[in-house]
């Protein structure tokens, strides 16, 4: 005997409800494999420093930061294109991700302390979100941060007297919650690759 519509759409409605039991169950937790970026294997600790914040306090990057997914980026304020296009991408991509943005601590390390002041810094930050921190600290002290963290090359100043750039890493490196890098950033990668592993990394197991 044929089953009658009641039945069928019945039937249908089990189907419906397993096939969504069985995506849910496969989900699982965020994984390193999910990213987007350059995956660092083995993943890096946090480098140890202590540098100054744009209101004169004393900031050390582990203590300040434990706990908080963490995105790391050394620059200087008359960089054309590198800093501001970083900046203004991971400000965007905050706007999209509130959530994530709220337990995000965004570090920016300036590596020409000689011409960026701490109230420059402040005031170039903002005009991407007041949340980010800035960073200062004698040459010799933003050197030395530069050193302890993997992956990052010391800066190099092109040119004489007040008119000179500044070669500098271009990656942002991202720390988990469990304070490892397990993935860095360089210049170029896209919206949507931000958008991703941001969520990606939040979500990670500490």
């Amino acid at each position: 005997m044929e089953p009658d519509v009641s039945t069928l759409r019945r039937r249908t409605l089990l189907l419906i409800l397993a096939g969504s039991l069985s995506l849910a169950s496969c989900g699982g937790a965020a994984s390193t494999e999910d990213l987007q970026g350059v995956v660092l294997d083995p993943p890096q600790p946090k480098p140890e420093f202590t540098l100054t914040d744009t209101a004169g306090n004393p900031y050390d990057f582990i203590a300040e930061t434990d706990g908080k997914l963490t995105l790391l980026y050394f620059g200087y304020l008359n960089c054309p294109d590198i800093c501001p296009v970083h900046l203004a991408q991971i400000a965007e991509t905050f706007d999209r991700i509130p959530d994530v943005a709220r337990e995000t601590e965004v570090v920016f390390v300036s590596v020409d302390p000689g011409r960026d002041s701490p109230e420059e810094i402040r005031a170039f930050l903002d005009n991407f979100d007041e949340r980010f921190v800035g960073l200062t600290g004698t040459l010799e002290e933003v050197e030395a941060a530069q050193a302890a963290t993997h992956g990052v090359q010391a800066a190099v100043f092109v040119g004489e007297g007040d008119d000179y750039t500044v070669n500098h890493a271009a990656q942002v490196i991202a720390f988990a919650r469990d304070g490892l890098s397990h993935s860095v950033y360089p210049f170029g990668i896209r919206q949507s690759q931000w958008e991703n592993d941001l969520q990606v990394l939040a979500e990670l197991e500490r």
